[in-house]
Protein backbone atom coordinates (compact mmCIF):
# COMPACT_ATOMS: atom_id res chain seq x y z
CA UNK A 1 0.00 0.00 0.00
CA UNK A 2 1.30 3.62 -0.85
CA UNK A 3 0.72 6.42 1.54
CA UNK A 4 0.18 9.78 0.63
CA UNK A 5 -1.16 12.87 2.15
CA UNK A 6 -1.55 15.54 -0.41
CA UNK A 7 -3.48 18.61 -0.17
CA UNK A 8 -5.27 20.94 -3.28
CA UNK A 9 -7.85 23.86 -2.56
CA UNK A 10 -10.91 23.95 -5.03
CA UNK A 11 -11.63 27.70 -5.97
CA UNK A 12 -14.93 27.16 -6.37
CA UNK A 13 -16.28 25.97 -3.43
CA UNK A 14 -13.55 27.01 -0.80
CA UNK A 15 -12.55 23.07 -0.03
CA UNK A 16 -9.92 21.50 0.87
CA UNK A 17 -9.19 18.17 -0.31
CA UNK A 18 -6.54 15.69 1.14
CA UNK A 19 -5.45 12.26 -0.25
CA UNK A 20 -5.11 10.10 2.11
CA UNK A 21 -4.09 6.78 0.56
CA UNK A 22 -4.42 4.67 -2.65
CA UNK A 23 -4.15 0.89 -3.05
CA UNK A 24 -3.80 -1.22 -5.98
CA UNK A 25 -6.71 -3.07 -5.93
CA UNK A 26 -7.41 -6.18 -8.58
CA UNK A 27 -10.42 -7.73 -9.52
CA UNK A 28 -10.47 -11.29 -11.05
CA UNK A 29 -12.55 -12.15 -14.55
CA UNK A 30 -12.65 -15.11 -16.78
CA UNK A 31 -9.56 -13.61 -18.76
CA UNK A 32 -7.35 -12.91 -15.86
CA UNK A 33 -7.22 -10.25 -13.82
CA UNK A 34 -8.07 -6.17 -13.74
CA UNK A 35 -5.93 -3.90 -11.91
CA UNK A 36 -7.40 -0.78 -10.46
CA UNK A 37 -6.68 2.11 -8.39
CA UNK A 38 -9.05 2.49 -5.00
CA UNK A 39 -8.81 6.35 -3.38
CA UNK A 40 -9.32 7.57 -0.07
CA UNK A 41 -9.59 11.19 0.29
CA UNK A 42 -10.69 13.70 3.27
CA UNK A 43 -12.86 16.63 2.22
CA UNK A 44 -13.25 20.10 4.51
CA UNK A 45 -13.93 23.44 4.78
CA UNK A 46 -11.53 24.57 7.33
CA UNK A 47 -14.28 26.05 9.29
CA UNK A 48 -16.05 23.00 11.23
CA UNK A 49 -17.16 20.55 8.11
CA UNK A 50 -15.22 17.61 7.03
CA UNK A 51 -16.11 14.36 5.31
CA UNK A 52 -14.67 11.27 3.90
CA UNK A 53 -14.59 9.33 0.30
CA UNK A 54 -13.18 6.01 -1.01
CA UNK A 55 -13.73 5.16 -4.54
CA UNK A 56 -12.53 2.91 -7.28
CA UNK A 57 -11.11 3.63 -10.87
CA UNK A 58 -9.04 2.28 -13.39
CA UNK A 59 -7.16 5.53 -13.23
CA UNK A 60 -5.34 6.84 -10.73
CA UNK A 61 -7.33 10.53 -11.25
CA UNK A 62 -10.28 9.12 -11.77
CA UNK A 63 -10.06 7.14 -8.42
CA UNK A 64 -9.51 10.28 -6.47
CA UNK A 65 -12.24 12.74 -8.62
CA UNK A 66 -15.14 9.74 -7.64
CA UNK A 67 -13.43 9.90 -4.20
CA UNK A 68 -13.71 13.15 -3.87
CA UNK A 69 -17.25 14.02 -5.18
CA UNK A 70 -18.27 10.66 -2.62
CA UNK A 71 -16.85 12.87 0.32
CA UNK A 72 -18.15 15.86 -0.80
CA UNK A 73 -21.90 14.28 -0.40
CA UNK A 74 -21.00 13.63 2.88
CA UNK A 75 -19.87 16.84 4.87
CA UNK A 76 -20.97 17.43 8.30
CA UNK A 77 -20.99 19.95 10.89
CA UNK A 78 -18.64 19.81 14.11
CA UNK A 79 -19.08 21.90 16.74
CA UNK A 80 -15.20 23.67 17.82
CA UNK A 81 -14.42 25.76 20.75
CA UNK A 82 -13.18 28.75 19.88
CA UNK A 83 -12.82 27.56 15.87
CA UNK A 84 -9.80 26.13 17.35
CA UNK A 85 -9.70 22.78 19.08
CA UNK A 86 -12.60 20.38 20.56
CA UNK A 87 -15.32 21.17 23.06
CA UNK A 88 -14.13 17.81 25.44
CA UNK A 89 -12.44 14.82 25.34
CA UNK A 90 -13.80 11.96 22.57
CA UNK A 91 -12.94 8.59 22.17
CA UNK A 92 -14.09 7.42 18.80
CA UNK A 93 -14.19 3.71 17.55
CA UNK A 94 -15.21 1.77 14.30
CA UNK A 95 -14.41 -1.82 13.88
CA UNK A 96 -10.93 -2.28 15.50
CA UNK A 97 -9.94 0.98 14.92
CA UNK A 98 -9.99 3.43 18.27
CA UNK A 99 -9.23 6.91 18.74
CA UNK A 100 -8.51 8.95 21.76
CA UNK A 101 -9.06 12.31 20.43
CA UNK A 102 -8.21 15.19 23.49
CA UNK A 103 -8.79 19.19 23.56
CA UNK A 104 -5.80 21.22 23.95
CA UNK A 105 -4.70 24.89 25.08
CA UNK A 106 -3.54 27.50 22.22
CA UNK A 107 -0.21 26.90 20.92
CA UNK A 108 -0.50 23.26 21.04
CA UNK A 109 -0.98 22.41 17.35
CA UNK A 110 -2.30 19.22 16.02
CA UNK A 111 -0.38 16.04 17.28
CA UNK A 112 -1.81 13.33 15.24
CA UNK A 113 0.12 11.05 12.94
CA UNK A 114 -1.08 9.53 9.65
CA UNK A 115 -4.40 9.49 8.26
CA UNK A 116 -6.19 11.13 11.02
CA UNK A 117 -3.68 13.97 10.79
CA UNK A 118 -5.86 14.57 7.45
CA UNK A 119 -9.01 14.77 9.11
CA UNK A 120 -8.00 17.68 11.44
CA UNK A 121 -6.36 19.51 9.00
CA UNK A 122 -9.57 19.88 7.07
CA UNK A 123 -11.48 20.17 9.50
CA UNK A 124 -9.92 23.36 10.76
CA UNK A 125 -9.03 22.34 13.83
CA UNK A 126 -5.03 23.62 15.07
CA UNK A 127 -4.83 22.63 18.57
CA UNK A 128 -6.07 18.73 19.60
CA UNK A 129 -4.21 15.65 20.97
CA UNK A 130 -4.94 12.14 19.27
CA UNK A 131 -3.50 8.84 19.57
CA UNK A 132 -4.71 5.99 17.90
CA UNK A 133 -4.86 2.54 20.15
CA UNK A 134 -6.60 0.00 17.89
CA UNK A 135 -5.93 -1.12 13.95
CA UNK A 136 -3.73 1.19 12.08
CA UNK A 137 -5.54 0.60 8.84
CA UNK A 138 -6.68 4.04 7.16
CA UNK A 139 -10.06 3.55 6.81
CA UNK A 140 -10.75 2.38 10.23
CA UNK A 141 -8.57 5.39 11.61
CA UNK A 142 -10.57 7.85 9.39
CA UNK A 143 -14.26 6.42 10.35
CA UNK A 144 -12.89 5.98 14.17
CA UNK A 145 -12.32 9.73 14.34
CA UNK A 146 -15.28 10.71 12.61
CA UNK A 147 -17.55 8.45 14.73
CA UNK A 148 -16.16 10.45 17.95
CA UNK A 149 -16.20 14.04 16.38
CA UNK A 150 -20.24 13.01 15.20
CA UNK A 151 -20.79 12.31 18.94
CA UNK A 152 -19.66 15.84 20.07
CA UNK A 153 -21.26 18.48 21.63
CA UNK A 154 -20.89 22.03 22.34
CA UNK A 155 -22.33 23.72 25.42
CA UNK A 156 -24.90 25.62 23.67
CA UNK A 157 -26.74 21.83 22.93
CA UNK A 158 -26.30 20.48 26.01
CA UNK A 159 -28.12 23.86 27.32
CA UNK A 160 -30.85 23.17 24.84
CA UNK A 161 -30.83 19.56 25.72
CA UNK A 162 -30.96 20.38 29.64
CA UNK A 163 -33.21 23.75 29.82
CA UNK A 164 -30.52 25.23 31.09
CA UNK A 165 -28.34 28.41 30.04
CA UNK A 166 -25.35 28.42 28.27
CA UNK A 167 -23.40 30.61 30.85
CA UNK A 168 -24.63 27.40 33.46
CA UNK A 169 -23.08 25.05 31.12
CA UNK A 170 -19.92 26.85 30.74
CA UNK A 171 -19.59 27.32 35.01
CA UNK A 172 -19.97 23.51 35.70
CA UNK A 173 -17.47 22.86 32.96
CA UNK A 174 -14.74 25.33 34.48
CA UNK A 175 -15.39 24.00 38.10
CA UNK A 176 -15.16 20.29 36.96
CA UNK A 177 -11.53 21.45 35.73
CA UNK A 178 -11.02 23.20 38.53
CA UNK A 179 -11.75 20.49 40.90
CA UNK A 180 -8.63 19.05 41.45
CA UNK A 181 -6.95 22.67 42.26
CA UNK A 182 -9.36 22.91 45.07
CA UNK A 183 -8.90 19.89 46.14
CA UNK A 184 -5.23 20.39 46.61
CA UNK A 185 -5.97 23.58 48.21
CA UNK A 186 -7.66 21.88 50.52
CA UNK A 187 -5.41 19.50 51.03
CA UNK A 188 -3.00 21.79 51.74
CA UNK A 189 -4.98 23.83 53.69
CA UNK A 190 -6.00 20.44 55.98
CA UNK A 191 -2.16 19.84 56.38
CA UNK A 192 -1.62 23.29 57.18
CA UNK A 193 -4.32 23.16 60.39
CA UNK A 194 -2.93 20.20 61.22
CA UNK A 195 0.97 21.28 61.18
CA UNK A 196 -0.83 24.68 63.37
CA UNK A 197 -2.53 21.80 65.99
CA UNK A 198 0.32 20.18 66.19
CA UNK A 199 2.31 23.55 66.97
CA UNK A 200 -0.14 24.63 69.90
CA UNK A 201 -0.22 21.30 71.51
CA UNK A 202 3.61 21.72 72.01
CA UNK A 203 3.28 25.14 73.26
CA UNK A 204 0.62 24.33 75.80
CA UNK A 205 2.34 21.19 76.53
CA UNK A 206 5.41 23.21 77.07
CA UNK A 207 3.49 25.51 79.05
CA UNK A 208 2.23 23.14 81.60
CA UNK A 209 5.15 21.78 82.27
CA UNK A 210 6.94 24.90 82.86
CA UNK A 211 4.23 25.52 85.57
CA UNK A 212 4.22 22.04 87.17
CA UNK A 213 7.98 22.98 87.50
CA UNK A 214 7.72 26.65 89.14
CA UNK A 215 5.04 24.34 91.23
CA UNK A 216 7.47 22.33 92.54
CA UNK A 217 10.48 24.36 92.81
CA UNK A 218 8.02 27.22 94.76
CA UNK A 219 6.85 24.02 96.94
CA UNK A 220 10.82 23.19 97.46
CA UNK A 221 11.41 26.61 98.62
CA UNK A 222 8.42 26.77 100.98
CA UNK A 223 9.64 23.14 102.68
CA UNK A 224 13.45 24.63 102.79
CA UNK A 225 11.99 27.86 104.64
CA UNK A 226 10.17 25.78 106.61
CA UNK A 227 12.66 24.14 108.10
CA UNK A 228 14.69 26.65 108.73
CA UNK A 229 12.23 28.39 110.84
CA UNK A 230 12.08 24.88 112.63
CA UNK A 231 15.92 25.44 112.92
CA UNK A 232 16.07 28.36 114.46
CA UNK A 233 13.65 27.97 116.90
CA UNK A 234 15.39 24.44 118.04
CA UNK A 235 18.58 26.67 118.56
CA UNK A 236 16.45 28.98 120.96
Amino acid sequence: MSYQNKDTKNEEDELIEKLVSINRVAKVVKGGRRFGFAALVVVGDGKGRVGIGANKAREVPEAIRKASVHARKKLLRVPLREGRTLHHDILGKFGKGLVLMRSAPPGTGIIAGGPVRAVFEALGVSDVVVKSIGSSNPHNMIKAALDGLLRSSSPRLIAQRRGKKVSDIIRERNLKHGGKEVAKREIEEGTQGERVAQAESSQEKSSQAESSQEKSSQAESSQEKSSQETSSEVAK
